[in-house]
């Protein structure tokens, strides 16, 4: 990885292969959330260094698999796609091949997790309309023998949707210890514990 521009600094971490992230790494990938097609000599300039630099850092990341592959993102509801909808299901545990095979086949299914919690798994589908969010809860997947249960959650508003999060995004904030509070500082309905020396100290004025 080159060493051009000389940047210093504290590094966030060890990823892949062995590429150490810094902060002009998160810089590139900040920029690129924003727009994934902008060119290298543009992208140098956001993250103010060389081209060269930035050319040998956005290679490193591919190479390594921090950056695994650029996609387009669409508007759903111009596309036809106005429905989305959250399927939380409980799957027969002894069943779950059963279940990711039958899944792999749903085209409508946009994104699945294994959870924790009441159900087992997440699904989430975008369709054109209810009657398929209906047909595909209680056709296709209580068709399904994996599939013991299901609940369904209607999406309203999609408020915030980031393409990434990066460690960049939360700034560790230095937490300073509350001071003790003295008597006349405590609610009323609170307690405020007196160690044992301080208690003897106040004794002994007394």
């Amino acid at each position: 990885m080159s060493r051009e521009g000389g940047e210093s600094g504290p590094r966030s971490g060890r990823i892949g292969i062995g590429l150490e992230l810094d902060a002009v790494h998160f810089k590139i990938l900040d920029v690129l959330r924003e727009n994934g097609r902008i060119s290298v000599a543009a992208l140098a300039e956001r993250v103010g260094i060389s081209r060269a630099n930035a050319y040998t850092r956005f290679e490193a990341l591919r190479a390594d698999g921090t950056i695994k592959r650029f996609t387009a993102e669409i508007d759903h509801v111009r596309a036809g796609l106005g429905i989305t909808a959250l399927i939380f299901v409980t799957v027969r545990q002894q069943m779950w091949r059963q279940f990711r095979a039958e899944l792999a086949r749903m085209p409508e299914v946009e994104y699945c997790a294994i959870t924790t919690g009441q159900h087992d798994a997440m699904i989430q589908i975008r369709v054109s309309d209810v009657a398929e969010v209906h047909a595909m809860v209680t056709e296709r997947l209580a068709g399904i023998p994996a599939v013991k249960a299901t609940e369904t959650v209607f999406i309203l508003d999609e408020v915030l949707k980031r393409p990434y999060v990066l460690p960049s995004d939360h700034p560790r904030q230095q937490r300073r210890p509350a001071p003790d509070p003295s008597p006349a500082d405590v609610p009323l309905g609170k307690m405020r514990f007196v160690g044992a020396a301080e208690g003897r100290a106040a004794l002994r004025k007394e």
